[in-house]
């Protein structure tokens, strides 16, 4: 589980890395979305992968650390996921904006060779 996990955190990094260093504007904001799924991702296997485990401590069961599952990075990543849609939102309408005043979407305003 925790490979698959690393392998899906990894591959989702370098795709939005990749497509971050495009000339194209969509194709930055898409990059952007997809390193901040990676960010989540990791920030959510932090808080260690079990299943079956109750979210906050049980009263009836004894203080231990591992029957118990940490909830703050479940807010943490909630937060992110809020705040990344607003950040995406923003950027497709400056993007907007901009091909409307340029026409075109190149991240330089305008396409080589011009």
């Amino acid at each position: 589980m925790e490979l698959i996990l690393a392998i899906g955190i990894g591959v989702l990094a370098g795709s939005g890395v990749w497509l971050i260093l495009r000339p194209r504007s969509f194709q930055v904001i898409i990059g952007l979305s997809l390193l901040s799924y990676a960010v989540n991702l990791f920030i959510f296997a932090m808080g260690r992968l079990g299943t079956g485990l109750p979210p906050v401590i049980d009263p009836n069961m004894p203080m231990d650390t591992s029957v118990f599952t940490d909830p703050l990075p479940q807010a943490l990543v909630l937060t992110a996921i809020v705040i990344g849609f607003a950040m995406t939102a923003l950027f497709l309408v400056v993007l907007i904006v901009s091909r409307g005043q340029t026409g075109t979407d190149h991240v330089d305003g305008r396409e080589p060779g011009q």
